[in-house]
């Protein structure tokens, strides 16, 4: 390969098909956008570290000062949504393996949000799988049949969802491809990939390449995505603003700059969206020194109704709207049982109310995590959209929240509990132990999980411990030594429940291993799957 490309290092492992996606002509491609736009990555990863130590000596967060004018001018709108991209009353997500390609795209949603990040865990085979399901699901050649003789099969174009995709976050590194030496960052390597790859074909079904862009924490980040729309659309001569792309406001620092993310992308922009657990880890990572003030309770006693976080929500609406642009709702994780019809009532009645309240605050639209949820989600849409294809004339004009608002933790009544301790415990081992194994979505007490699951568990097991947390249900303190305790009992649980043969198969003791480390070690990791990558195959 000349010096002009990205290099698949030698330690890659094999995958099938893979020429069809490293192409000498998608290689150099990877090349140019890692020469062009890694070092202002870079830059804006060392910014954010310079912003945390602001929030740590203020103790605060607020508006932007010097972008009042982005905010201020009552004229700028983001550009008109491609009719793929207007209807989005239902979004389904998940990781981009076969069969959940085949199902997503099947499923009755407006929207797949095709995951190469928190849902997907990257090891090559599903960076590179990944990418080969996308181009044969647009040349219908994915279906296939389980060894148990189930068949999936494609429906009618005109009735699959349109595919949003998600790359991996700045922060993430793809080590098996490297451009002088330097791996290249996973975000660059996922849009890159599918991009080159989808863009004519996408174009020629009278849709595009869509994005969803995670764990953004500024508008100068929104700014680099955009540049890099800008060049790759040029670099494969296709149309300025051909590029879509739905910014997840996750992070707390960029719940302050909701404008100004929109205003950076406004050519390429359809809209933000809500996302509960990373919003959370946010908060704990940010204000992790902050005092009592910023303690979380229990992350199932956080919902969407807590007051800071209906004025995240409220004022998402708010902003997109008054732009022009989609807000799309948060995730209903329930995953139905095939045994007990009772739990699926009780928690399908929970995911009716939740999205009837986001139907009825604003929201465009919402993410499901299992097919059998998008009845209910499209119900509660249709319910208020009727057959316009969003709200986005309903401006929330009432709608006026202050930057005190967003970060007033405190102003939800309920405490840390032991259960909720265990609970960290118990998620978190289980997850990572899948994640180790290459699994990114996991089903786990009857919740799709993903990446931000372990994030929020192992944070608020720190939080907790660094808050000296007494907890309210039983008096105990949060403790090394007890999250220890809790650790060993659920190992112990596990070889239980699974068998010595499994329990040796999997991933189990690195798992325990690494919660522990991320959860007790006095430096905070700024993620989780950072020292995680190190260990994934």
């Amino acid at each position: 390969m000349s010096a002009t490309s990205a290099t698949v290092t030698d330690d890659a492992p094999a995958v099938e098909r893979s020429a069809e996606v490293l192409t000498p002509e998608a290689l150099a491609f990877l090349a140019e956008l890692h020469r062009r736009f890694a070092p202002r990555r870079a830059e804006l990863l060392a910014r954010r570290h310079e912003r945390r130590a602001e929030i740590a000596r203020t103790g605060t967060l607020d508006f932007l000062a010097d972008t009042a004018q982005v905010r201020e001018d009552p004229d700028w709108r983001v550009a008109q949504a491609p009719a793929a991209l207007d209807d989005r009353r239902v979004e389904i997500t998940g990781p981009t393996d076969r069969k959940m390609t085949v199902n997503a795209l099947n499923s009755g949603a407006k929207i797949w949000l095709a995951d190469f990040e928190d849902a997907s865990a990257p090891t090559w085979e599903n960076v590179i799988g990944g990418q080969r399901n996308l181009i044969d699901a647009y040349e219908r050649r994915i279906d296939f049949s389980t060894p148990e003789g189930k068949s999936y099969a494609l429906k009618d174009e005109a009735e699959l969802a349109t595919v949003v995709m998600r790359p991996r976050g700045w922060h993430l590194d793809e080590r098996h491809l490297t451009v002088d030496g330097e791996p290249v960052p996973g975000g660059l390597v996922d849009f890159g990939l599918y991009f080159f790859h989808n863009a004519r074909r996408l174009l020629a079904k009278g849709k595009g390449p869509y994005f969803y862009l995670p764990k953004t924490e500024s508008h100068l980040e929104a700014r680099l995505w955009n540049d890099v729309f800008v060049f790759s659309q040029d670099y494969l001569g296709v149309e300025q603003g051909t590029i879509r792309a739905t910014v997840l406001i996750e992070t707390i620092t960029a719940a302050f700059e909701m404008e100004e993310i929109l205003y950076e992308l406004r050519d390429h922009a359809s809209g933000l969206n809500a996302g509960r657990w990373d919003y959370l880890f946010s908060i704990i990572k940010n204000f992790r020194d902050g005092g009592e003030k910023f303690v979380l309770p229990d992350r199932n006693a956080i919902t969407m109704t807590a007051p800071f976080m209906r004025a995240y929500t409220e004022l998402l609406v708010r902003t997109c709207h008054k732009r022009g642009a989609h807000a799309i709702g948060g995730m209903a994780a329930f995953i139905p049982s095939r045994r007990d019809a009772e739990v699926n009532a009780v928690a399908f009645e929970k995911v009716k109310a939740d999205k009837d309240r986001e139907a009825s605050d604003g929201f465009d639209g919402s993410w499901v995590a299992h097919p059998d949820l998008v009845p209910i989600a499209r119900a509660s849409f249709d319910a208020v959209l009727g057959d316009r294809p969003n709200q986005k004339d309903r401006l929330r004009e009432d709608v006026h929240v202050c930057a005190g608002q967003l970060i007033a933790i405190d102003s939800l009544d309920a405490r840390p509990t032991y259960e909720g301790l265990r609970n960290a415990v118990q998620v978190g081992i289980r997850y990572i132990e899948a994640w180790l194994r290459g699994l990114g979505a996991v089903a786990i007490f009857n919740l799709m999980e993903d990446a931000a699951t372990a994030e929020i568990s192992r944070s608020q097991i720190w939080q907790w411990i660094n808050a000296g947390v007494v907890f309210a249900d039983n008096g105990e303190k949060a403790t090394a030594d007890l999250v220890r305790r809790l650790a060993a009992e659920e190992l112990a649980a596990v070889r239980a429940e699974t068998g010595e043969a499994a329990f040796a198969a999997g991933k189990w003791q690195q798992a325990h291993d690494l919660l522990l480390k991320t959860a007790l070690d006095e430096e905070y990791v700024d993620f989780l799957t950072l020292p995680a990558y190190e260990l994934l195959g």
